[in-house]
């Protein structure tokens, strides 16, 4: 059995599932297969099956945690090396780094998910808020 080359690699398909494994987006193929199952992975615009040949030039969008990257394939791998290389295969585009920018910047200041009140309660407010808590 002979080991591929990179050059080799780059002529080849690759499956989505492997891809994002080699690209360092999840740490195992397992869960990147479950990512991909669950829609949080979206090739080309669409929903797809982890078994889908990727190739260079499509659009990826990754689904992690708060953030959503936005990548284009630049290179194949099927297999998993350091970092460095990992970036090599992927290209973001600006609009997914400074959608992610915002988020973050939001996520940081408690924007996002509790935005400030313009004053603080008052006496009968905080008396409705008491009662309302202490029902639960």
């Amino acid at each position: 059995m002979t080991k591929k080359s990179t050059q080799d690699i780059e002529n080849d398909s690759v499956r989505l599932d492997k891809w994002l494994w080699a690209a360092r987006f999840y740490k195992t193929r397992a869960i990147a297969k479950q990512m991909i199952d669950g829609g949080k992975v979206f090739y080309n615009g669409q929903r797809s099956k982890s078994s889908k040949s990727v190739s260079i030039g499509d659009r990826i969008r990754i689904r992690q945690g708060y953030d959503e990257k936005e990548v284009i394939v630049v290179a194949l791998a099927d297999r998993r090396r350091d970092a460095t290389f990992a970036q090599t295969l992927y290209q973001e585009t600006e609009q997914s780094l400074k959608t992610r920018e915002d988020t973050a910047l939001a996520r940081k200041q408690g924007t996002l998910f509790s935005p400030a009140s313009d004053s603080k309660p008052d006496k009968k407010q905080r008396r409705k808020l008491r009662e309302f808590k202490e029902r639960i």
